[in-house]
């Protein structure tokens, strides 16, 4: 990881699926928000002006691998010359059968080793530990911890800024997270953009622990909970996988083409 040092960056392109997309953090025009909005935005209100604004474009589509990654979002980030780019990835490939991590750490080793030879500054993330909040996650918990070893050593090899969740206790409380339980809410998508104005070296010096005592709801609610999120989130889920299916058919990227993000005043 390179010492956290806040640059003045005139353009930003996110790569990745639905984290970098936004989904569960709903905005205008039936668009996702998300975090990396959340941050171009903030980036902008630090040190652009309206004459200058931060060029802004955002690749991720909700369920892509990292393989489509490489294939069609890269290509597309060098072509925009972007002096930031955010990368995450890497949850959708742990939640398949055929998940390999030497294979996996290699794909975003490309990634990241393309983009710094070109010269890009790069904001990696490491994912938290999935066992926190869900026994069924917790089953591929090992997964996790290989793809946040192998994102922490790649951001150190590369020189990369880095966004570390496993620590951060606050996104263990189901306040921050969408009714799906997969993605974060509005809430969730504006404490990440936090995280990363932070790791950025913008962000000063907040500490993202515990955000109080996580209160369970009783016994019936929880069953009624369960259920609903089977029937509407489980079950589609399943669905799509025994159909060869991704939630991310047929969606284009939210900002193919850069966007100018001004300060708000």
């Amino acid at each position: 990881m390179i010492e956290t040092q806040a640059k003045k960056w005139k353009s930003f392109v996110g790569i990745g699926d639905s984290f970098t997309e936004g989904v569960g953090d709903l905005g205008v025009n039936g668009l996702y928000l998300g975090w990396a909005d959340r941050l171009a935005g903030k980036l902008a209100d630090e040190y652009c002006t309206q004459n200058e604004p931060l060029h802004y474009a955002n690749l991720a589509i909700r369920g892509r691998l990292l393989p489509q990654m490489v294939d069609e979002q890269l290509p597309r980030a060098l072509e925009l010359n972007p002096a930031l780019v955010s990368f995450a990835g890497g949850i959708n490939d742990a939640m398949r059968g055929s998940f390999d991590l030497d294979l996996k750490a290699t794909e975003i080793e490309r990634v990241v080793r393309e983009l710094r030879s070109a010269g890009h500054d790069v904001l990696l993330f490491s994912f938290g530990d999935s066992s926190r909040n869900s026994k069924v996650m917790g089953l591929i918990r090992d997964r996790f911890v290989g793809l946040r070893s192998a994102n922490l050593a790649i951001a150190e090899a590369y020189g990369c800024y880095l966004v570390d969740f496993w620590d951060m206790e606050i996104f263990n409380d189901p306040a921050v997270w969408d009714a799906d339980r997969l993605h974060l809410n509005p809430r969730g998508h504006a404490l990440v953009a936090l995280a990363a104005m932070q790791a950025l070296g913008w962000g000063g010096s907040q500490r993202f622990g515990a955000s109080g005592e996580i209160v369970q709801p009783a016994f019936p609610s929880r069953v009624l909970n369960h259920m609903s999120w089977a029937k509407n989130h489980g079950w589609p889920w399943v669905s799509r996988r025994l159909r060869g299916a991704s939630s991310g058919d047929g969606v284009s990227a939210k900002y193919w083409d850069y966007v100018d993000i001004y300060p708000r005043v």
